[in-house]
C-alpha cells in the first residue's frame, strides 16, 4: 500500500523490517505532531488554549522520545550512533570529526 511509505512489496520485508518501519513511521508523526502543536501554540492568542497546546506538544515528545528508545534497543547500528551523538557537549559535527581522527 503506497500510503504505508513502504518501497518494496510488503511480503518481501521480514517483520523486523515491518516493525522498525512502524517505529520510524510512529515517530516521524509524532515529530510533526509537536511541530503543529508548537505552530498553533505560537499563532494563539487565548492564554488557556496555548497552555493545552504545548502541553500536547510535550505528550507528543514523549511518545516520539518512547520511539526512538525502543529503536535504540532493537538495532545495533541505532544505538551505537545514539550513543556516538547524543547527550555530548561542544559541537555536533565535531563528534564526527573526531570519531574519524580528523
Amino acid at each position: 500500500m503506497p500510503s504505508e511509505g513502504l518501497h518494496v512489496p510488503r511480503e518481501k520485508l521480514s517483520r523486523k523490517s515491518l516493525n522498525r518501519h512502524y517505529a520510524i513511521t510512529s515517530l516521524i508523526e509524532e515529530f510533526e505532531a509537536v511541530d503543529w502543536y508548537r505552530q498553533r501554540a505560537d499563532d494563539c492568542d487565548d492564554v488557556e488554549l496555548k497552555k493545552i497546546l504545548l502541553h500536547n506538544a510535550r505528550e507528543e515528545l514523549e511518545h516520539a522520545a518512547m520511539l526512538l528508545e525502543w529503536l535504540r534497543r532493537d538495532d545495533p547500528e541505532t544505538d551505537e550512533q545514539l550513543r556516538k551523538y547524543l547527550f555530548k557537549d561542544g559541537s555536533i559535527a565535531g563528534h564526527e570529526a573526531e570519531a574519524i581522527g580528523k
